[in-house]
């Protein structure tokens, strides 16, 4: 810091303390002391003055250079607030006191930066892994046949099951990709809660089929939420059935805007319950399978709570596991009570 810059800093001080000087001066004279007394008085105080400011200057500028080789000799900048000592100065201490509580702050959000950062390589590298599997037995399939445009029925559907494998991957990692942003691609809608339903097995009847599971849906009503991301929701819970629950049975049951989604598998432990929408978790069941990411019920949490769609988890180990979904906006039409099995 240049000794020009601290005066800068000080100028109100200065011209406050000229003031005085000049104050005391008028008042001096007007009482009738002497020119010199004034004149030995005023050097004393110049004289003074220049070396409060020098000293002032030098030690303001030795704990710059202070501060400025810590911040150098750290490898993170931000960890600065919590090398700085404590001041006894009040006005400084509240600074002080500031400059931690950012300090804290930028450490908090750094740190959760990372952990997403890994999150997402980890998931990532799993990902690459997992789609390894379908993209591989459609290798062996296309392979195997002698004439490729010539496959046998089941053939086919085996291969078309393994495409539709690898395509629930890429759309799983997609959406967790954009799971930070995905209110800029949100769209609300007045949607019929069976249309939904309808939808989502549809596109994964292969799975559904090759895994012996049933679906049956009870009634219809109609909903505001957004249906390209509320059949991603469904989709997952179908694909975890097609991996866990083979040969099962699930009834999808809609009323009073809400919609219960209900398979007769083998179930949650009940130490598992309250963990299975956490980021990474796989479960037993997962890992004894060794093919879970613990990315697909994450990813359902957190697009409920960014639709703003009630999630409710209920299970019972070797007999059912249950998701309520229950939607905020008031239903549109009267919920009607029918019964269709897929």
């Amino acid at each position: 810091m240049s000794f020009y810059d601290y005066l800068s800093a000080k100028a109100v001080s200065l011209c406050a303390a000229g003031i005085g000087a000049a104050y005391l001066i008028l008042v001096s004279f007007m009482c009738g002391i002497s020119k010199r007394l004034i004149i030995m008085l005023l050097v004393c105080a110049g004289v003074g003055a220049a070396v409060w400011l020098l000293v002032g200057w030098r030690l303001t500028d030795r704990r710059l250079r202070t501060l400025k080789r810590r911040i150098d000799g750290l490898p993170e900048k931000y960890l600065i607030g919590e090398t700085l000592d404590c001041p006894k100065n009040p006005i400084e201490l509240e600074y002080y006191l500031l400059m931690k509580e950012i300090s804290r702050s930028a450490i908090g959000a750094v740190e959760q930066a990372r952990a997403d950062k890994q999150d997402y390589c980890d998931y990532v590298e799993s990902w690459v892994h997992e789609i390894k599997t379908p993209l591989t037995a459609c290798s062996l399939i296309l392979s195997n046949s002698s004439d490729p445009a010539k496959l046998r029925g089941d053939t086919r559907r085996e291969l078309r099951r393994e495409l539709r494998r690898a395509d629930n991957l890429t759309e799983t990692i997609l959406t967790y990709a954009k799971l930070r942003t995905v209110e800029k691609d949100t769209q609300i809608t007045r949607v019929g809660l069976r249309r939904v339903c309808d939808q989502a097995v549809q596109e994964e009847m292969e799975l559904l089929i090759a895994a012996g599971i049933s679906v049956s849906i009870d009634g219809d009503c109609e909903v505001y939420t957004d249906p390209k991301l509320f059949v991603f929701i469904l989709k997952q819970l179908l694909i975890n059935c097609a991996k866990y629950c083979r040969g099962c049975r699930i009834k999808l049951v809609i009323a009073n805007g809400s919609l219960s989604f209900e398979d007769n598998g083998v179930g949650i432990p009940a130490h598992e319950l309250s963990r299975v929408t956490e980021r990474g978790f796989t479960g037993a069941a997962g890992r004894s399978l060794g093919q879970s990411t613990g990315m697909g019920l994450y990813i359902v949490g957190e697009l409920c709570k960014k639709l703003n769609i009630g999630l409710a988890i209920s299970s019972k180990e070797g007999r059912f596991t249950r998701f309520e979904f229950g939607f905020s906006a008031p239903t549109l039409q009267k919920c009607q009570t029918s019964g269709r099995e897929r």
